[in-house]
C-alpha cells in the first residue's frame, strides 16, 4: 500500500469514527453515566481533530481527500451502557489497525504522526474496557 493510499485509508477510518462517536454520545445519558459521556465526548473530538489532520497530510501528499460516507453501520445496536462501551472499544479497535497499517507505510514526519495516533487510540481502548496489548491494531496470533 502506498503512502497516499493508507493516508486515504486512515481518513475513511476516521470519518467513520466521527459519525459513530457522534451516535453514541446521542444515546449515552450524561445524568446517569457522566463518565462514559465524557468519554464518548472526548473520543468524538479527538476524532475529528485527526479527521481534520488526515485531510491536511492527504493534501500534501497531492491527494484529493476522500469524502465521508452518508452514514455508516453501528458495531451492534447501541442502547446500553454496556453496549455503548463495546462499540467505542470496536470503532478504537478499527482505528489502531488503519493507523498500524499507516506507520507501516509511511516514514518521517508522517510516520511519527501515524504512531501518536495509534498509541492514543490504544490508550482509548483501555478506557474503553480492552485488555493491554503489545502490538495495538495488529491481530493477536494464538
Amino acid at each position: 500500500m502506498t503512502p497516499l493510499e493508507s493516508l486515504q485509508e486512515s481518513l475513511a477510518g476516521e470519518h467513520a469514527a466521527v459519525y459513530v462517536y457522534g451516535v453514541l454520545g446521542a444515546r449515552v445519558s450524561q445524568s446517569k453515566e457522566p463518565s462514559l459521556a465524557a468519554q464518548l465526548t472526548a473520543a468524538y473530538t479527538a476524532h475529528r481533530g485527526r479527521r481534520d489532520q488526515l485531510v491536511a497530510l492527504v493534501r500534501l501528499a497531492h491527494g484529493d481527500p476522500v469524502a465521508a460516507a452518508l452514514s455508516y453501520s453501528l458495531p451492534n445496536t447501541a442502547g446500553t451502557a454496556a453496549e455503548l462501551r463495546h462499540a467505542a472499544l470496536v470503532t478504537e479497535q478499527r482505528c489502531s489497525a488503519v493507523y498500524a497499517q499507516l506507520v507501516a507505510s509511511t516514514s518521517g514526519t508522517d510516520r511519527q504522526w501515524a504512531l501518536r495516533a495509534l498509541d492514543d487510540s490504544a490508550v482509548r481502548q483501555l478506557s474503553f474496557g480492552a485488555r493491554p496489548s503489545p502490538y495495538p491494531g495488529i491481530p493477536e496470533l494464538g
